[in-house]
């Protein structure tokens, strides 16, 4: 057919030159037509050809196309199909072009809305029963090596140094006396990186400064500062009842004294790291950690002095620290050592240097439940379109990105690994109680370890704690004190909009109960408690 035999539609021909000057209206935004690669509206055809023409259009124009348009149009095309191709096979969020990641998947299914409420783990990609499996045989591995005590001195010469290897006897609390440098008489708190973050603590370090050399040791013509640790250390978990714990303790009198709850020093601060996010910033020396136990070493000090009314009852002063990162939270390492934790974990734990330092430190260890645990964790955290159908998302990116990592590595090396947890959508590993715990284990003695359930705590507040007290050799508390412990109310409790949000739907529950099961099995046999299954939350 010839270009003359084609005939036009009923409407006439019209007008499409256009101004130079105009613009697009509100009222035709998103309707304005777009010219293609092939458009044929500046030329001498109707735009309401007949079909029957449109091939033989297409190559009429096509001719009068340049070849180099057309072979860098088809290039363009290729490339472009290629880049997607690379990302959708590949799945790799982190490296680059091309490169496969460590953690392939089968392609997920994720419903959102109220669709996912129909969803469950059955339907679901990942074969739970099969993953419960392969977590229950990977569970007796061979525990780990605990690193020569040489070989942890050396990492950190300076923190070895300035802590000795005994203590002063007739003190609970492990301190001893350290020589005062006359470089620091007139603000001895001037360069804790501590007061630049914290206004309550740098207050009581301006307080402090005051009546500081009243409290110096003098002897053979020498001036000391009485230095202390803290007796004990509220390790864990995160959204596990920590804050309220800690809090409560220090209405007991020999447990008072304490300038801050989570100075997260032995697993980030001395690092360098606040946020790891934020990347490296300024490595926070141990004199500044000490600096935080210098109330409680006054008060100490007195009683050393006999400076104090009941100097017996401040011999018996005890400090402690709670920052829920120091039972799991061992990243640094991978930041130090690049992909040398990769494969086996990390080479060091935070617990081999504690345990260094003070091997006769008390532990304490509140947990609960695994699943209520993780979508508290989720709703603590600020951001943008929560609800339990985002949560059901991520949870089951989550496990899908961990099963994969199981297919390849060991269940430890999976647990701490960091790249893995960096693109976990919720901290899922941080549920995974058991695996902490045998660390744990590898340098205390299980009698130093109190382990904690929030349940028990929250459904009697008296009975836990006196278990506390006894842990930690405290004496009992006066009713006066006991009463204002218990009417004290809860720290740290979900936001309103948060529990607005309402609980999380039934088939997330159902996967991750069945995802932490083995978990939860190995902690109650290791315990010896049955309540540590978690059958009844």
């Amino acid at each position: 057919m010839s270009l003359s035999d084609c005939k036009y539609g009923s409407n006439p021909p019209k007008d499409h030159n256009h101004s130079l000057h105009s613009l697009p209206m509100a009222e035709n935004y998103g309707k304005k037509s777009v010219r293609t690669f092939f458009d044929f509206r500046h030329t001498n055809v109707q735009a309401n050809l007949d079909v029957k023409c449109i091939p033989l259009l297409f190559l009429t124009n096509l001719q009068r196309i340049p070849k180099v348009k057309v072979v860098s149009f088809l290039l363009g095309l290729t490339l472009t199909f290629l880049i997607m191709a690379s990302y959708i096979l590949m799945w790799d969020k982190k490296g680059l072009l091309f490169t496969p990641s460590p953690y392939q998947l089968r392609p997920a299914v994720f419903l959102t809305g109220t669709a996912t409420a129909a969803v469950s783990s059955e339907k679901n990609l990942i074969d739970m029963k099969m993953l419960v499996k392969i977590i229950s045989s990977k569970q007796e591995y061979t525990p780990r090596r605990v690193p020569d005590e040489k070989d942890i001195i050396e990492t950190d010469g300076h923190l070895f140094s300035a802590i000795p290897r005994y203590f002063l006897p007739g003190i609970k609390s492990p301190c001893w006396y350290e020589e005062f440098s006359s470089e620091l008489s007139t603000d001895p708190y001037r360069r804790n990186l501590f007061t630049l973050r914290s206004k309550s603590f740098k207050t009581v370090c301006d307080h402090l400064k005051t009546k500081f050399h009243q409290h110096l040791h003098h002897r053979d013509g020498k001036d000391f500062r009485l230095r202390c640790l803290p007796y004990f250390y509220i390790i864990g978990q995160p959204k596990c009842g920590t804050t309220d714990l800690f809090h409560r303790l220090l209405l007991h009198p020999e447990l008072k004294f304490n300038t801050m709850k989570e100075p997260h020093w032995w697993t980030r601060k001395r690092f360098g790291y606040i946020r790891f996010k934020d990347g490296f910033q300024e490595s926070f020396p141990v004199e500044d950690y000490l600096d935080l136990f210098d109330l409680a070493a006054h008060n100490i000090q007195e009683g050393i002095s006999g400076n104090s009314s009941g100097a017996h009852r401040t011999l018996q002063l005890i400090t402690g620290e709670a920052s829920a990162s120091t039972m799991w939270d061992n990243q640094a390492w991978s930041y130090l050592h690049g992909d040398r934790e990769e494969e086996t974990g990390p080479p060091f734990l935070a617990q081999d240097f504690i345990h260094a330092v003070q091997p006769d430190a008390k532990i304490i260890i509140m947990l609960r439940d695994p699943v209520e645990r993780l979508y508290s964790d989720y709703l603590y955290f600020k951001m943008a379109n929560k609800s339990a159908e985002d949560f059901h998302q991520k949870v089951t990116e989550s496990v899908q990105l961990f099963q994969s990592c199981l297919s390849g590595r060991s269940l430890r090396s999976c647990v701490y690994n960091t790249s893995l947890s960096n693109v976990m959508p919720v901290r899922l590993n941080l549920g995974m109680y058991i695996v902490f715990l045998l660390d744990w284990l590898t340098v205390f003695h299980q009698e130093q370890i109190l382990v904690l359930r929030l349940e028990d705590y929250a459904a009697n507040l008296k009975v836990t704690i006196k278990k506390v007290f006894d842990f930690l050799s405290v004496g009992p508390l006066s009713e006066q004190v006991e009463a204002a412990l218990t009417k004290q109310p809860m720290s740290n409790t979900r936001r309103a909009a948060d529990r607005n949000l309402g609980p999380m739907l039934p088939s997330t529950r159902e996967l991750l109960s069945k995802f932490h099961q083995p978990f939860n099995h190995k902690l109650a046999s290791v315990l010896g408690n049955k309540a540590f299954l978690w059958r009844n939350t």
